[in-house]
């Protein structure tokens, strides 16, 4: 495995970028936003647990003699809000933010979709760059260009595409994550083997242990490869018209329904997914897909990460209603994105409400 800087490119014409990875890359930030972008005035986004890279992420752009202005919101799920939003957009009005100012959003998902929504619709719009601490964010939210905020009854609801002008993922900034957080962010690991790749779902099966113990070259190799499959995705369905990037939902249907009901804060977003890739997998089994086996090696692979695949005891009835305010649902009808192998997955509609709550309990399978 190697242990080097390995630079992804999200292909999207005039509004392609470069994710850059490695180790040891956080100092590095302004000469990386300096050679993309004019810097005058730069707005860092941060939590307060990242408050140490954000003063390190201050420092590198001080030395390309930018103007800095760093803001702190609380960390959670909770941030992501109209009213959070709205109390950045007054702070950088009164920062004398301009259309030549950038944001940087240093942090997890949370900070990330909130950092780039606050950038997307301030002024019209600045350009902003990602700089994202967690596995999730460095696998999963920081690619793409998907910024929002949560309504009190629908995760993710009030957004718009924006895509970053660059993201730097400094693989070291995963030593200080908390343990739950890490095995959280690795439930969009698996399930990048499932949907895309199952030669990549074999490597994860073999080296599981390096994964746990956050081995750098590991985690480098990882990262960049799910990066690239994602690109590979968003350049062909920037802004999910043609289908092809609903099967980055792969679990997430049964998984924002967890959260929903669980009330957001209770699971983490990763252990939502894992819960609903296992019941993914289960409905798929039911429908014919996939066989036992498979269902099996997903299980297996999770669990050996140590994320949880049972569901907690809900009423049935709640999830489903949770379910239907899912974006993938047309006309009134629920779509579930399904394996038909590990390493492929389709958008399948015309399941029958009896048929997920089979998949709910672990019944008819």
């Amino acid at each position: 495995m190697s242990h080097e800087r390995t630079t992804v490119r999200v292909d999207l014409g005039s509004r392609s970028y470069d994710i850059e990875i490695g180790s040891g890359l956080l100092s590095s930030l302004g000469v990386f936003v300096a050679s993309r972008n004019t810097v005058h005035h730069a707005v860092i986004i941060a939590d307060a647990n990242v408050a140490s890279f954000a003063s390190r992420v201050e420092q590198s752009l001080l030395a390309v003699s930018a103007r800095t202005t760093l803001l702190s919101v609380p960390p959670g799920e909770e941030s992501k809000s109209i009213a959070v939003a709205e109390r950045l957009w007054n702070e950088l009005l009164e920062a004398q933010t301009d259309r030549k100012s950038l944001v940087i959003a240093v942090g997890g998902g949370v900070i990330g979709d909130l950092a780039g929504f606050v950038a997307a619709t301030f002024a019209r719009g600045l350009p902003f760059f990602q700089v994202p601490t967690t596995l999730l964010a460095h696998v999963d939210s920081s690619v793409g260009g998907k910024v929002a905020v949560n309504l009190p009854a629908a995760k993710n609801m009030v957004g718009v595409f924006w895509q970053p002008s660059g993201v730097l993922i400094d693989v070291d900034t995963l030593r200080t994550l908390p343990e739950r957080e890490y095995r959280a962010g690795l439930a969009e690991v698996v399930k990048y083997g499932v949907i895309l790749d199952e030669h990549f779902f074999g490597t994860l099966e073999r080296h599981w242990e390096a994964l746990l113990n956050r081995d750098p070259a590991t985690l480098v190799d990882v990262i960049a490869h799910c990066c690239r499959l994602k690109a590979q995705v968003v350049s062909q369905d920037e802004r999910e018209t043609t289908g092809l990037r609903a099967v980055l939902n792969y679990g997430h249907t049964f998984g924002h329904a967890v959260e929903s009901v669980a009330g957001y804060g209770e699971f983490l977003h990763g252990e939502a997914v894992a819960i609903g890739m296992t019941c993914a997998a289960r409905l798929a089994r039911i429908l014919g897909r996939i066989d036992e086996a498979t269902v099996h090696r997903q299980q297996q692979l999770l669990e050996r990460l140590a994320l949880p695949t049972a569901l907690p005891a809900f009423k049935h009835q709640e999830l489903i209603a949770a379910m239907r305010h899912d974006k993938k649902v047309e006309f009134g009808k629920l779509r579930f994105v399904l394996p038909s192998r590990i390493g492929h997955v389709e958008l399948v509609d015309g399941v029958e409400v009896h048929q997920i709550e089979q998949a709910l309990t672990g019944t008819g399978v």
